[in-house]
């Protein structure tokens, strides 16, 4: 069955292709969860309008993003935590405390674009990488001290 993507889906595409999958994982899967719609000639006659609205708002976004780096461009983000003994970290700290700290310092960044791997839990200097687009990417220098 052709149908066209909705939505990102990992492994078969992203928004707007038009694929060919099997009929019972459209009919049971992708189609009821509003991933995907049947490719039918006015589907994608609304599809091609979409992308073409889309097309100015992906170069608004790419460009919102380069501003983003170019002010965090010698940005460092110290974090003061609690440590035991070996200055070993109480906890942890993951994404979604980076973003809160970001965000404390007028930085919007969602947390799901904060790319790190596992939560950090020693004390030091990390770069982290940020994805704040799909063709930008930066890392962001975090301190973490004791507090």
């Amino acid at each position: 069955m052709k149908i066209i993507l909705l939505a990102d889906v990992a492994k078969l595409g992203k928004a707007g292709d038009c694929i060919e999958v099997n009929d019972g994982y459209a009919r049971n899967y992708i189609i009821p969860r509003k991933l995907a719609v049947e490719a039918t000639p006015s589907n994608l006659r609304h599809v091609e309008q979409k992308k073409a609205l889309g097309m100015g708002q992906e170069s608004r976004a790419k460009r919102e993003a380069q501003d983003l780096v170019e002010r965090l461009e010698g940005f460092t983000l110290m974090l003061s935590r609690q440590v035991g003994k070996a200055d070993k970290l109480f906890g942890s700290v993951t994404s979604k405390d980076l973003s809160e700290a970001l965000a404390g310092q007028g930085f919007e960044v969602d947390r799901k674009k904060i790319l790190l791997d596992e939560p950090i839990k020693n004390l030091g200097t990390f770069e982290v990488p940020v994805r704040l687009h799909r063709e930008v990417l930066t890392k962001i220098r975090v301190e973490v001290s004791k507090g």
